[in-house]
């Protein structure tokens, strides 16, 4: 098989009733990928390739035509036939100006210098150095045939929606837009926003601004009196109330999302469902606008749950599984992407209207309308994951889950393990089908028995278990992982203790240098962009909220060190003795390079068999599937060895 980074996508249309589906565009790839579809009429779609939107008529067998190209790239496209307006999103420099771009980047290109100064945080951010250009929001005329409403071509200007927010001091602390919405009739965009200032790298003010679509009015602030991040703004479909996420302690980047209705006429304010102790990640309105449909991390489970406006009423539509999506089909239906363990993610159907609702659920049937990989997957080995529930830290009940190798017979013979210990820290685990690097069945097809712990400071079992991580990173959830490992132990007399291997990412990662000073019990173990140096970190991150939040303070002052050092791997240097196999990308601003290169150094320093894998071409996640099949070729291999049946051997040390 030749493996390439080559990623090819087309635009198809599919058969509710039926689930026929249809290619209606050639396959394109990598930069001219196609992407965001939508509807621009009954017989006709719209969608991006190559930074720029093209239409194709359905009853049209032919290539689709560009419809608007703004001479700069586009993205996050919306079109809304009441005023017959598109709205996009794009980068521009300080003067708001798509007209002037090429002007600005000329300029650029013929600099003689490549120096970049920066005099306030951000200098860069996740995988990228600040730059000028900044995402704003835009509108756009259009004009449509009444008939058929085949649009025939863009009029007029952009009109910069965002033009008219107060300017910052500095042109590279900007208003950078990072989501928007807007109303079914056109008249109003919600958008969200970090604020600008010279704290937002330790605050996490994220705000909602809503303006008129015709640009002639100041955006108006609607949640200026929460200090938290605000997100997932969504209009009801009769335009007159606007609801989002809000988390309202500040600097806390994993509050629990409460959920906020304003009244567009009123401008009046409410929150709903403030009992309910999980938390929403998205939101959708009902058609007649009497419920949200919101998607929440329920023990291990992203299901849809579905909010009475009224009453704040929660009851639950789905279950075991992962909804990545889902989006409002009609009146009474819903269409969502989903995934298991065993099953990857295809689009399901939802009838509401054929569901019951009770105090706590809503029967829904549900059925499933592709099955897009199913010859691909058809010889592939794909275990079942059996849940199980155990006593951890605080004596309370810690939730993981196991998948049988490949090959499994009870009776025959004891197998290795891979502990997978997920990041965040407050994310989790899910019965999800991930085409990352933490596939559990990847694991389960190389022989491993896998299993997954949902630690403390996990979501998806209440906010007071995901808070209690705080100032605990190597306290609740370490006991965790040991209790779950003595468990599956004693539960499953197939698993050889003797043949143990832990892997993590991210704060995974770190949990693998924190394991690496306080236990040899593990053969060997993998860290994929973790931290070592926890007080380090905190000066090289590119989001101070974060660890500020979690360690309860800052490393320089006598109160804040402390809490940095009693969690800190590299306090146990002395201790470190288990084989350990590390990989980083070099534009991983959020742990940087160092954080691979000091613990392996060390290990290598102490004649320690350690191995490093870099990636110059990564961030904090390996995206290319080139990279993506040597990491796992690379991982698998260091962890069969070190798991073998047999007396277990060295790995060469020679490898680049």
């Amino acid at each position: 098989m030749v493996i390439t980074d080559e990623r090819l996508s087309y635009l198809c249309l599919l058969d509710i009733a039926t689930g026929n589906r249809t290619q209606l565009t050639p396959e394109l790839s990598n930069s001219e990928r196609i992407s965001n579809p939508i509807w621009l009429g009954q017989s006709t779609a719209g969608y991006l390739a190559k930074g720029s939107l093209y239409q194709h008529a359905l009853s049209e067998h032919t290539n689709g035509t560009l419809l608007f190209n703004a001479t700069v790239n586009i993205a996050s496209v919306v079109y809304r036939p009441a005023l017959n307006k598109l709205f996009f999103t794009a980068g521009v420099y300080p003067d708001g100006s798509i007209g002037r771009m090429h002007e600005h980047v000329e300029k650029e290109n013929n600099r003689t210098d490549s120096a970049r100064v920066f005099d306030n945080l951000w200098a860069r951010h996740w995988n990228k150095w600040m730059t000028m250009v900044k995402t704003n929001l835009f509108a756009i005329p259009i004009n449509a045939t009444n008939a058929s409403a085949i649009v025939v071509g863009a009029t007029g200007e952009e009109i910069n929606l965002m033009q008219n927010l107060t300017r910052f001091e500095d042109p590279l602390i900007r208003w950078d837009l990072d989501w928007y919405t807007v109303s079914e009739n056109g008249k109003y965009a919600a958008f969200v926003v970090r604020n600008p200032s010279l704290d937002m790298v330790w605050k996490t003010n994220v705000d909602i601004y809503l303006v008129a679509t015709d640009g002639r009015s100041e955006p108006r602030l609607i949640t200026g009196q929460w200090k938290g991040a605000a997100s997932s703004p969504a209009f009801s479909l009769d335009s007159s109330s606007l609801a989002w996420l809000q988390m309202e302690t500040p600097g806390y980047e994993s509050d629990i999302n409460r959920i906020y209705i304003y009244d567009m006429k009123t401008g009046s304010v409410r929150s709903i469902a403030r009992s309910w102790d999980l938390s929403p990640q998205s939101i959708l309105w009902s058609a007649d606008g009497k419920e949200l449909y919101v998607l929440a991390l329920d023990r291990g489970d992203r299901k849809v749950f579905s909010v009475s406006v009224d009453t704040g009423q929660i009851a639950e539509i789905s279950g075991h599984g992962y909804f990545s999506t889902v989006s409002r089909l009609g009146t009474d239906r819903l269409l969502g992407l989903y995934s298991n363990v065993t099953e990857s993610s295809n689009i399901q159907l939802i009838d509401i209207g054929s569901a019951k609702r009770n105090s706590s659920s809503m029967a829904a049937s549900m059925h499933q309308l592709t099955d897009v990989n199913r010859d691909r997957l058809h010889d592939v080995y794909l275990s079942e994951a059996e849940d199980f529930w155990f006593t951890g830290a605080r004596n309370e009940s810690v939730h993981g889950w196991l998948l049988r190798p490949y090959g499994f017979n009870n009776e025959k013979s004891k197998y290795p393990m891979a502990l997978l210990i997920h990041g965040g820290p407050q994310q989790g685990s899910s019965h999800s089908f991930g085409l990352s690097q933490w596939n559990p069945n990847m694991y389960a097809s190389a022989g491993f028995v896998t299993v997954v712990i949902n630690f403390h400071g996990s979501s998806g079992y209440g906010q007071n278990f995901t808070d209690s991580i705080t100032e605990q990173w190597g306290g609740y959830p370490f006991t965790d992982i040991m209790n779950g490992v003595d468990y599956v132990l004693e539960k499953y007399s197939f698993i050889d203790s003797k043949r143990l291997v832990a892997l993590g990412g991210s704060y995974g990662g770190y949990m693998v240098n924190w394991i690496n000073g306080n236990t040899d019990r593990f053969a060997a173990m993998v860290a994929h962009d973790g931290q070592f140096n926890v007080v380090a970190g905190y000066y090289s991150t590119d989001e101070l909220w974060f660890i500020e939040h979690d360690m309860g303070g800052v490393p320089f002052t006598k109160f804040g060190r402390p809490k940095y050092d009693i969690y800190n791997p590299e306090q146990l240097a002395d201790r470190f003795k288990t084989p350990t196999l590390f990989v980083h990308g070099a534009n991983d601003f959020r742990l940087t390079l160092e954080q691979s290169i000091a613990p392996w150094s060390l290990l290598r320093r102490k004649g320690i068999p350690a191995r490093l894998v870099y990636f110059d071409d990564e961030d904090h996640w390996i995206n290319k599937p080139g990279n993506s099949v040597r990491w796992y070729n690379e991982v698998l291999q260091w962890i069969a060895q070190w798991t073998q049946q047999q007396q277990q051997q060295q790995p060469s040390q020679n490898r680049t």
